[in-house]
């Protein structure tokens, strides 16, 4: 499997993201329309992460592979420093789904979550028809499921966002470091 990197947003991307976005598979998953996977819609995403990222509010990242290929995107959103917690959202290119990138992505976004912005939760949801997203957030052995109870505002922002019914699942900045911690140094560190 291909090692990803995360670089920066750069309207040089727009017309492959806006490609790879309206893959029906994609686009439907996120419940986008034409406009916003249009390569006019690309941009103005573009140009509000690279705003927001400037005011703090947001850490936005295109998936590049080894081979310099756009995987997908993944962005810490809506980050509240003084809460220390945020949401996150990643898609991957349908041609790219099942090869690791989605965890290689979380993996490296997560960590710039933790050490850099120094957060103590980041929330991962999906739409309630969103299998694939659940499934693949399931997968992640960082991740806590279902605490749609333990934070029902966070839900709420979420389901407003979405427009739809969506399930909440977390990643605590203790699971994730020292899950990291073992799989790089072999050994957990006690906080």
């Amino acid at each position: 499997m291909d090692r990803i990197r995360l670089v920066p947003h750069d309207v040089m991307y727009a017309e492959k993201i806006s490609s790879l976005i309206s893959s029906e598979l994609v686009k439907n998953a996120l419940g986008m329309d034409d406009c916003q996977t249009s390569v006019n819609g690309v941009l103005n995403f573009i140009r509000g992460m690279q705003l927001a990222e400037r005011e703090n509010q947001q850490l936005s990242r295109v998936i590049i592979k080894d081979t310099s290929e756009i995987v997908g995107v993944t962005t810490l959103k809506d980050i509240e420093h003084e809460k220390k917690l945020c949401h996150i959202g990643t898609w991957i290119a349908d041609p790219f789904w099942g090869l690791g990138y989605n965890e290689q992505a979380k993996e490296q976004i997560l960590f710039i979550a933790f050490n850099q912005f120094n957060l103590e939760y980041v929330f991962a949801g999906a739409r309630v028809e969103n299998i694939r997203s659940q499934k693949a957030q399931a997968k992640l052995p960082y991740m806590t499921l279902s605490v749609e109870e333990e934070f029902p505002e966070e839900l709420i922002k979420m389901e407003r966002q979405e427009k739809t019914p969506c399930v909440l699942n977390v990643i605590k900045r203790d699971d994730f470091l020292a899950w990291y911690q073992k799989c790089y140094y072999g050994k957990v560190i006690n906080n």
